[in-house]
């Protein structure tokens, strides 16, 4: 009989690529971790993994194996939403993850309309960039995680994660006052090709984001300012230190003193923002209230995304 919490560490192993990032991840030892997948492969007959200098990889018969952790694990969890629901499940603590203009927008409206509605529930925030929430929903440190779309990130399709949009939003070009296109409506991003740039740190989903728009208008960014606080992306711009793109969000409450702020011409760079939970958690009657007041949050923010 092949033990679910064994089916765990194998997909977080199978997700971190190594035994010492998935025993981090799961808050176990390395060691604790060889044992479980040891005493697994003994529990299958075959063998789940080869080692190399990079890491773990699934062997073709862990991948067979992982396939089926996805809709256990999945099922697990709607057994326990359904446990939930049969003992009512009007109180408790559920956990999201978010990034501070999230946390601004839907998660702290949502908290507060919740503390009215479901009184019961309790929700924790933990302050995390989008493409750092995802991973922790799967490793079970969070229950819910308000992500942005990123290169890398799990696909719609993952059947680990299931998904609810909540808005998406343009981004929009911040430049100084002095700059030639200043007196624009509009501004291209092809006609930001020379200029010096300030923006997020590589591997902030919105540096994805921005580098992307660049390299389809023909050019790749000179970045040379780095912050992932964009009221400190906006004061560069301000000081003349160079140009960029924000999420229009990220500019409400901003110091816009010294900078012009214009809508990119043509399709813009968009930030994409959903809430997702372990597959099979949606239904559980604490994660569910907190996803609706979530969308009903988003609802007053901006169009939900296609």
């Amino acid at each position: 009989m092949i033990e679910a919490r064994r089916l765990h560490i194998l997909r977080a192993v199978a997700d971190h690529r190594t035994v010492t990032a998935a025993a981090a991840a799961l808050y176990l030892t390395p060691s604790a971790v060889s044992q479980q997948l040891a005493a697994l492969e003994q529990e299958t007959g075959h063998r789940l993994f080869e080692r190399g200098a990079r890491g773990v990889r699934l062997t073709p018969a862990g991948e067979i194996l992982l396939g089926h952790a996805h809709a256990v694990l999945a099922q697990l969890e709607r057994a326990e939403a359904e446990l939930a629901a049969y003992g009512s499940g009007e109180g408790g603590i559920v956990t999201v993850a978010a990034f501070a203009t999230g946390i601004a927008l839907v998660l702290a409206p949502a908290v507060a309309e919740l503390a009215v509605a479901s009184p019961g529930i309790r929700v924790r925030v933990q302050d995390a960039e989008g493409d750092a929430s995802l991973p922790m929903v799967l490793d079970r440190q969070v229950d819910v995680a308000v992500a942005v779309e990123y290169r890398g990130a799990p696909a719609e399709d993952d059947r680990r994660l299931t998904r609810v949009p909540l808005y998406a939003e343009p981004f929009d070009a911040v430049l100084p006052l002095g700059h030639p296109l200043a007196g624009q409506t509009r501004v291209p991003v092809t006609a930001l090709a020379k200029d010096t740039w300030a923006g997020p740190y590589p591997g902030n989903p919105c540096h994805d984001v921005i580098v992307l728009a660049c390299e389809y208008a023909g050019f790749q960014p000179r970045v040379e300012h780095h912050s992932d606080d964009f009221r400190a992306v906006v004061a560069l711009a301000g000081a003349g230190a160079g140009v960029a793109l924000v999420p229009r969000s990220a500019l409400r409450d901003t110091d816009l003193g010294g900078v012009v702020v214009r809508p990119v011409d043509g399709t813009a760079p968009t930030r994409r923002v959903f809430a997702a939970v372990r597959c099979g958690a949606e239904e559980h009657p604490l994660i569910r209230p907190v996803l609706d007041a979530l969308r009903a949050a988003a609802e007053k923010v901006g169009p939900v995304p296609a």
